[in-house]
């Protein structure tokens, strides 16, 4: 239990929210589900909370984090009178930055289950280590004296990133994440405290943020969004650490990537104007591949005319550009297509995303992956079929289903098993009830 002088803090905090008793409850109890941790707390539970009692962890967590999404800001836990947490923190300043690392890779893991226990909670408070405070973070790190690294490690976990990053393309996150996973744990973490001359440990390094980055980004396709934020903090350190500041701005646009994706539209714009601001270099290429991500975020908070200004940004920028790279992704007509859909649907504008959905699949090439074509396709199916183009819909779908089986996507999963309950109303139609009926026998168990 604790004090029961009541909390100052959590009680301005509620009032700010204008949530009943019961919403605050039910908000709560949303985020344990989403963690993987269902909870059934009550009003009483509520008024004690605001009483001064302090709840067992993680509900602090839970708590700071509902609280952050209704107000649309970060909170800490001193604003709502909690002490920090335990087991939740982004950044323990007393663990190395290898030693976080490390750390994530012994999280219970179950393979007969499509997650990770202990995976944690998405939280829209996460604190994001600055450019400058991450610069020079590894230097403490005690240099094992019986292993030497040179270039030769340095290509291979390179080479290696990029054949993990293309089986993540063609498979999903769910079969090439514990490859990546353990790959880092068993081979790079080694090679991050080996003896090694000033460039190549820099260079090792960054090589390192890239491969961590990929790692979150599988995890986000899994569905694991908590274990995937504190994938991106270790990214974002090793990037300052190598002094890689490209790395250190495609960390940020991923990260509102992952927001974006997850409708927090005020933490997507705080992330991806991060990056904008952080990012070294002024390429077209560069300019379009932060700009698009900007213009989504800003549609997803409902600043229309700053959505509108940053996609037309980035068709400047792609029209600008000789070529597709200079970034760890590119960003193509394609990619462009793809985005000012995602900005037109996020503004309301069903019929205009349909039409650059439609865009965007001509203009693809070798670099796209197969899970963005099965994924992109999904959602042009459930959006034809919110402007009543059912036909078309089904014809869609029945594609994805063809492709589905050899795809281990949890974002792909979602679409596929939104399909019956889509589908349901139409069953009188011979064509919608055998999609209806393909989509019940494709999906996956969880």
């Amino acid at each position: 239990m604790g004090t029961r002088t009541p909390n100052e803090g959590l009680v301005r905090l509620y009032r700010e929210t204008g949530w009943t008793l019961r919403q605050f409850v039910q908000a709560v109890n949303r985020l344990g589900t989403e963690r993987g941790s269902p909870l059934r707390y009550r009003e009483p539970s509520a008024h004690q909370w605001l009483g001064g009692t302090i709840p067992k962890e993680p509900v602090p967590v839970l708590i700071v984090e509902a609280l952050s999404r209704r107000l649309g800001r970060p909170i800490a836990h001193a604003d709502a009178g909690f002490p920090p947490p335990q087991c939740e923190s982004n950044a323990d300043p007393g663990i190395d930055t290898v030693d976080g690392l490390l750390n994530l890779e012994r999280q219970p893991m179950d393979a007969s289950r499509r997650g990770v226990l202990g995976a944690g909670l998405f939280s829209v408070a996460l604190t994001i280590p600055g450019w400058q405070d991450v610069v020079g973070r590894m230097e403490s790190i005690k240099a094992n004296p019986h292993a030497r690294i040179g270039q030769a490690e340095v290509e291979a976990v390179t080479a290696m990133t990029d054949r993990l990053s293309g089986l993540d393309g063609e498979f999903g996150g769910r079969y090439a994440r514990p490859m990546a996973a353990t790959f880092l744990a068993s081979t790079v973490a080694p090679y991050l405290r080996a003896s090694a001359s000033a460039e190549i440990r820099q260079s090792m390094m960054s090589a390192a943020s890239f491969l961590c980055y990929l790692t979150g980004w599988m995890a986000v396709d899994e569905g694991l969004h908590g274990l995937a934020q504190r994938y991106y903090v270790k990214s974002l350190e090793l990037a300052g650490a190598s002094g890689d500041h490209m790395a250190y701005c495609h960390v940020l646009r991923g990260m509102s990537v992952q927001a974006a994706t997850l409708g927090h539209g005020a933490p997507a714009v705080r992330l991806a104007n991060a990056a904008a601001e952080a990012s070294p270099a002024s390429t077209p290429r560069m300019r379009a591949f932060l700009s698009g991500q900007q213009a989504h975020a800003y549609a997803l908070a409902g600043e229309r005319a700053n959505a509108l200004n940053s996609i037309k940004e980035a068709e400047r920028a792609v029209n600008q550009a000789e070529s597709q790279f200079g970034t760890f992704g590119g960003f193509t007509s394609a990619t462009l297509a793809y985005a000012t859909s995602e900005v037109r649907y996020a503004l309301g504008d069903a019929k205009g995303s349909v039409a650059s959905l439609q865009a965007h699949f001509p203009l693809r090439d070798s670099s796209d992956s197969r899970r963005s074509e099965i994924r992109f396709g999904a959602m042009l199916a459930e959006r034809q079929l919110e402007l009543g183009h059912l036909e078309a819909a089904c014809h869609k779908w029945n594609k994805i289903l063809d492709d589905y089986p050899a795809i281990h996507s949890g974002r792909v999963d979602q679409h596929v098993a939104t399909i019956p309950a889509l589908l349901r109303p139409y069953r009188s139609n011979p064509i919608a009830r055998d999609v209806y009926e393909r989509a019940l026998k494709a999906r996956k168990p969880a």
